[in-house]
């Protein structure tokens, strides 16, 4: 496994690949929703190339970047014995300059939900991802369905700026309990870990209320609030998969998304139907 740590050795690399080449980026503390997300790479592809980048971009000024996990070896250990070919581990100057053209993301999806709170945080995304998909020139890249908004802004981006990528959905990856894989849980005390299982409780209590009782949005939803309730709700939302409001299910077309805090740990959730 070859690793690299500035964007002209990555791309001298690229030059050389053989076959079709698959990204899966990252901000490292890989966990098995990564390793799924990779591993599915490696068997699609003929080439797979890992990003590890903690981008700063996508940080809001209150937030603290010096506090997101770093676990560089595990993670170069967890990427080897995957068979990646190739990792990319960049120092930030190296990505970033003082003038640069920048994109923003649609205002109406970017400016709701995750980034209700959060503004700039899904322009900054966009940008270190458009940067990685020019230098690793992917055939495939490979997205979590866990961060539903982003991988929708990121489809769109693919479309509208006409980028040559199939982007690839992945199944959320969950815990025995069914708590979503996450680089946050490591923050959730013990009993704190049992309240978090609140937020499955309720995406299961919305399956079947979908089952028994209708389909109509508000009475899933109040449902699921109900489940929720010793929780601090952000939100739970059930949208359609272009992340407009629905009155009811369309099955096929439909995600229901929850986020909370779990004492000082924000979670997010989702499922598809």
């Amino acid at each position: 496994m070859k690793i690299f740590h500035t964007p002209q050795e990555l791309q001298e690399y690229r030059k050389t690949c053989q076959g079709s080449v698959g990204f899966v980026p990252t901000m490292g503390a890989l966990h098995n929703g990564h390793i799924s997300l990779i591993k599915k790479s490696v068997v699609e592809n003929e080439q797979t190339i890992v990003s590890i980048f903690v981008n700063p971009t996508q940080f809001l000024a209150t937030e603290d970047l010096s506090k997101y996990p770093k676990r560089t070896q595990a993670d170069l250990k967890i990427c080897s014995l995957a068979n990646v070919d190739a990792v990319f581990m960049p120092e930030v100057q190296s990505i970033y300059f003082p003038l640069e053209p920048t994109i923003v993301a649609p205002f109406s999806k970017a400016y709701i939900l995750e980034g209700l709170s959060r503004a700039g945080h899904f322009d900054g995304v966009l940008r270190v991802v458009l940067k990685l998909f020019n230098l690793t020139r992917p055939d495939r890249a490979y997205f979590g369905k866990k961060d539903a908004q982003q991988l929708y802004l990121i489809q769109n981006m693919v479309k509208t700026l006409f980028l040559p990528i199939d982007i690839i959905a992945c199944d959320i990856i969950r815990e025995e309990d069914g708590l979503a894989l996450s680089s946050r849980n490591i923050y959730l005390s013990n009993e704190e870990k049992k309240d978090a299982l609140l937020i499955s409780k309720s995406l299961k209590i919305a399956s079947k209320t979908i089952m028994s009782r209708g389909r109509k949005t508000k009475e899933i939803a109040k449902a699921m609030r109900e489940t929720l309730l010793p929780l601090h709700v952000e939100y739970v939302e059930i949208l359609s998969r272009e992340f407009e409001p629905l009155e009811s299910i369309e099955i096929g077309n439909t995600i229901i998304l929850v986020a909370v805090k779990v004492g000082t740990t924000r979670l997010i959730d989702n499922i598809w139907i």
